[in-house]
């Protein structure tokens, strides 16, 4: 890159920043940008800074030319191309930091306030809203948080989980408020059937939403080897969408046969995230390292 020959060239010749930006006319800080990649110099002054430095253009552009004059505006134009692609990425980046640490800090004040707050109606009403704006902030920058890798991908899937999450975080919201008022009451085992069927209506749910995941790092069954192949990602989720259903009934049949809800649960889970898990990881292996 020309920054890097800039600096290299400047440094062989025996000058600082300041006394090259003098024999050129311009300020340090400007030698400086160069220098950083932040801009890059036009023709006139790459060819005037080839002079002072004693080297040929192609030498500070680090490329050979046939053409010298038409090939260098050719190579200037492509480094600019290239320094606004950076500033963009590194804008974005800038931007999506920003939001993860409003994402951060709602989440925090969530927790503190569901320890602050003893009130049984108040404490879930704040707690819910403060996660409710986590996720509308979550779902308004999904393109920016999520940098879906594969080009062109429908991030929809994405969307839909995300008002998935809203759904039912509003709903346990409104219903611990509503017990916490005492204007809900329900029995123990009416309790353990609405959290089984939630259970198995966010995996059927999520079953048939997960093989329309396009590759991220935000949502899905992010593990060591799905979010580093788009192909093992695939996999992965596909298995997540055949299992679901099946899964799902399995465990409303065995929580009303067996009883004990939370080791049903516990074991239905497992096998659900494990079944595709395990297969994809050793497809992965099996790609990466051959089949031996």
């Amino acid at each position: 890159m020309i920054e890097t020959n800039i600096r290299r060239f400047r440094k062989k010749a025996g000058l600082s920043q300041d006394e090259l930006a003098v024999k050129l006319s311009v300020v340090r800080q400007t030698v400086s940008k160069w220098e950083n990649g932040l801009s890059v110099p036009d023709a006139e002054m790459v060819i005037r800074m080839a002079q002072v430095l004693g080297v040929s253009v192609n030498q500070l552009l680090g490329a050979e030319f046939r053409d010298e004059s038409e090939d260098l505006a050719e190579q200037l134009a492509q480094a600019n191309a290239l320094l606004a692609q950076k500033n963009q990425a590194l804008r974005l980046m800038k931007a999506a930091n920003q939001k993860r640490g409003l994402l951060l800090f709602l989440s925090v004040l969530a927790v503190l306030l569901s320890m602050a707050v003893k009130n049984p109606v108040l404490s879930p009403i704040l707690t819910g809203l403060c996660l409710l704006a986590a996720l509308v902030v979550l779902y308004r920058n999904l393109a920016l948080l999520t940098q879906v890798t594969t080009e062109n991908a429908d991030i929809r899937p994405l969307k839909s989980v995300t008002i998935l999450n809203i759904g039912l975080l509003l709903g346990c919201a409104v219903f611990s408020a509503l017990a916490g008022a005492g204007l809900i009451r329900l029995s123990e085992k009416g309790e353990q059937l609405c959290a089984m069927f939630l259970v198995a209506a966010i995996m059927i749910i999520s079953g048939l939403l997960s093989p329309k995941l396009p590759f991220n790092r935000h949502t899905g069954l992010r593990l060591p080897w799905t979010v580093q192949d788009e192909e093992t990602w695939n996999l992965a989720h596909r298995i997540l969408g055949y299992t679901a259903v099946p899964t799902a009934l399995f465990y409303l049949a065995g929580a009303l046969a067996i009883g004990h809800l939370e080791a049903v649960t516990l074991a239905a889970m497992a096998a659900w995230i494990g079944i595709p898990a395990l297969i994809s990881y050793r497809f992965f292996r099996r790609k990466t390292h051959g089949k031996g």
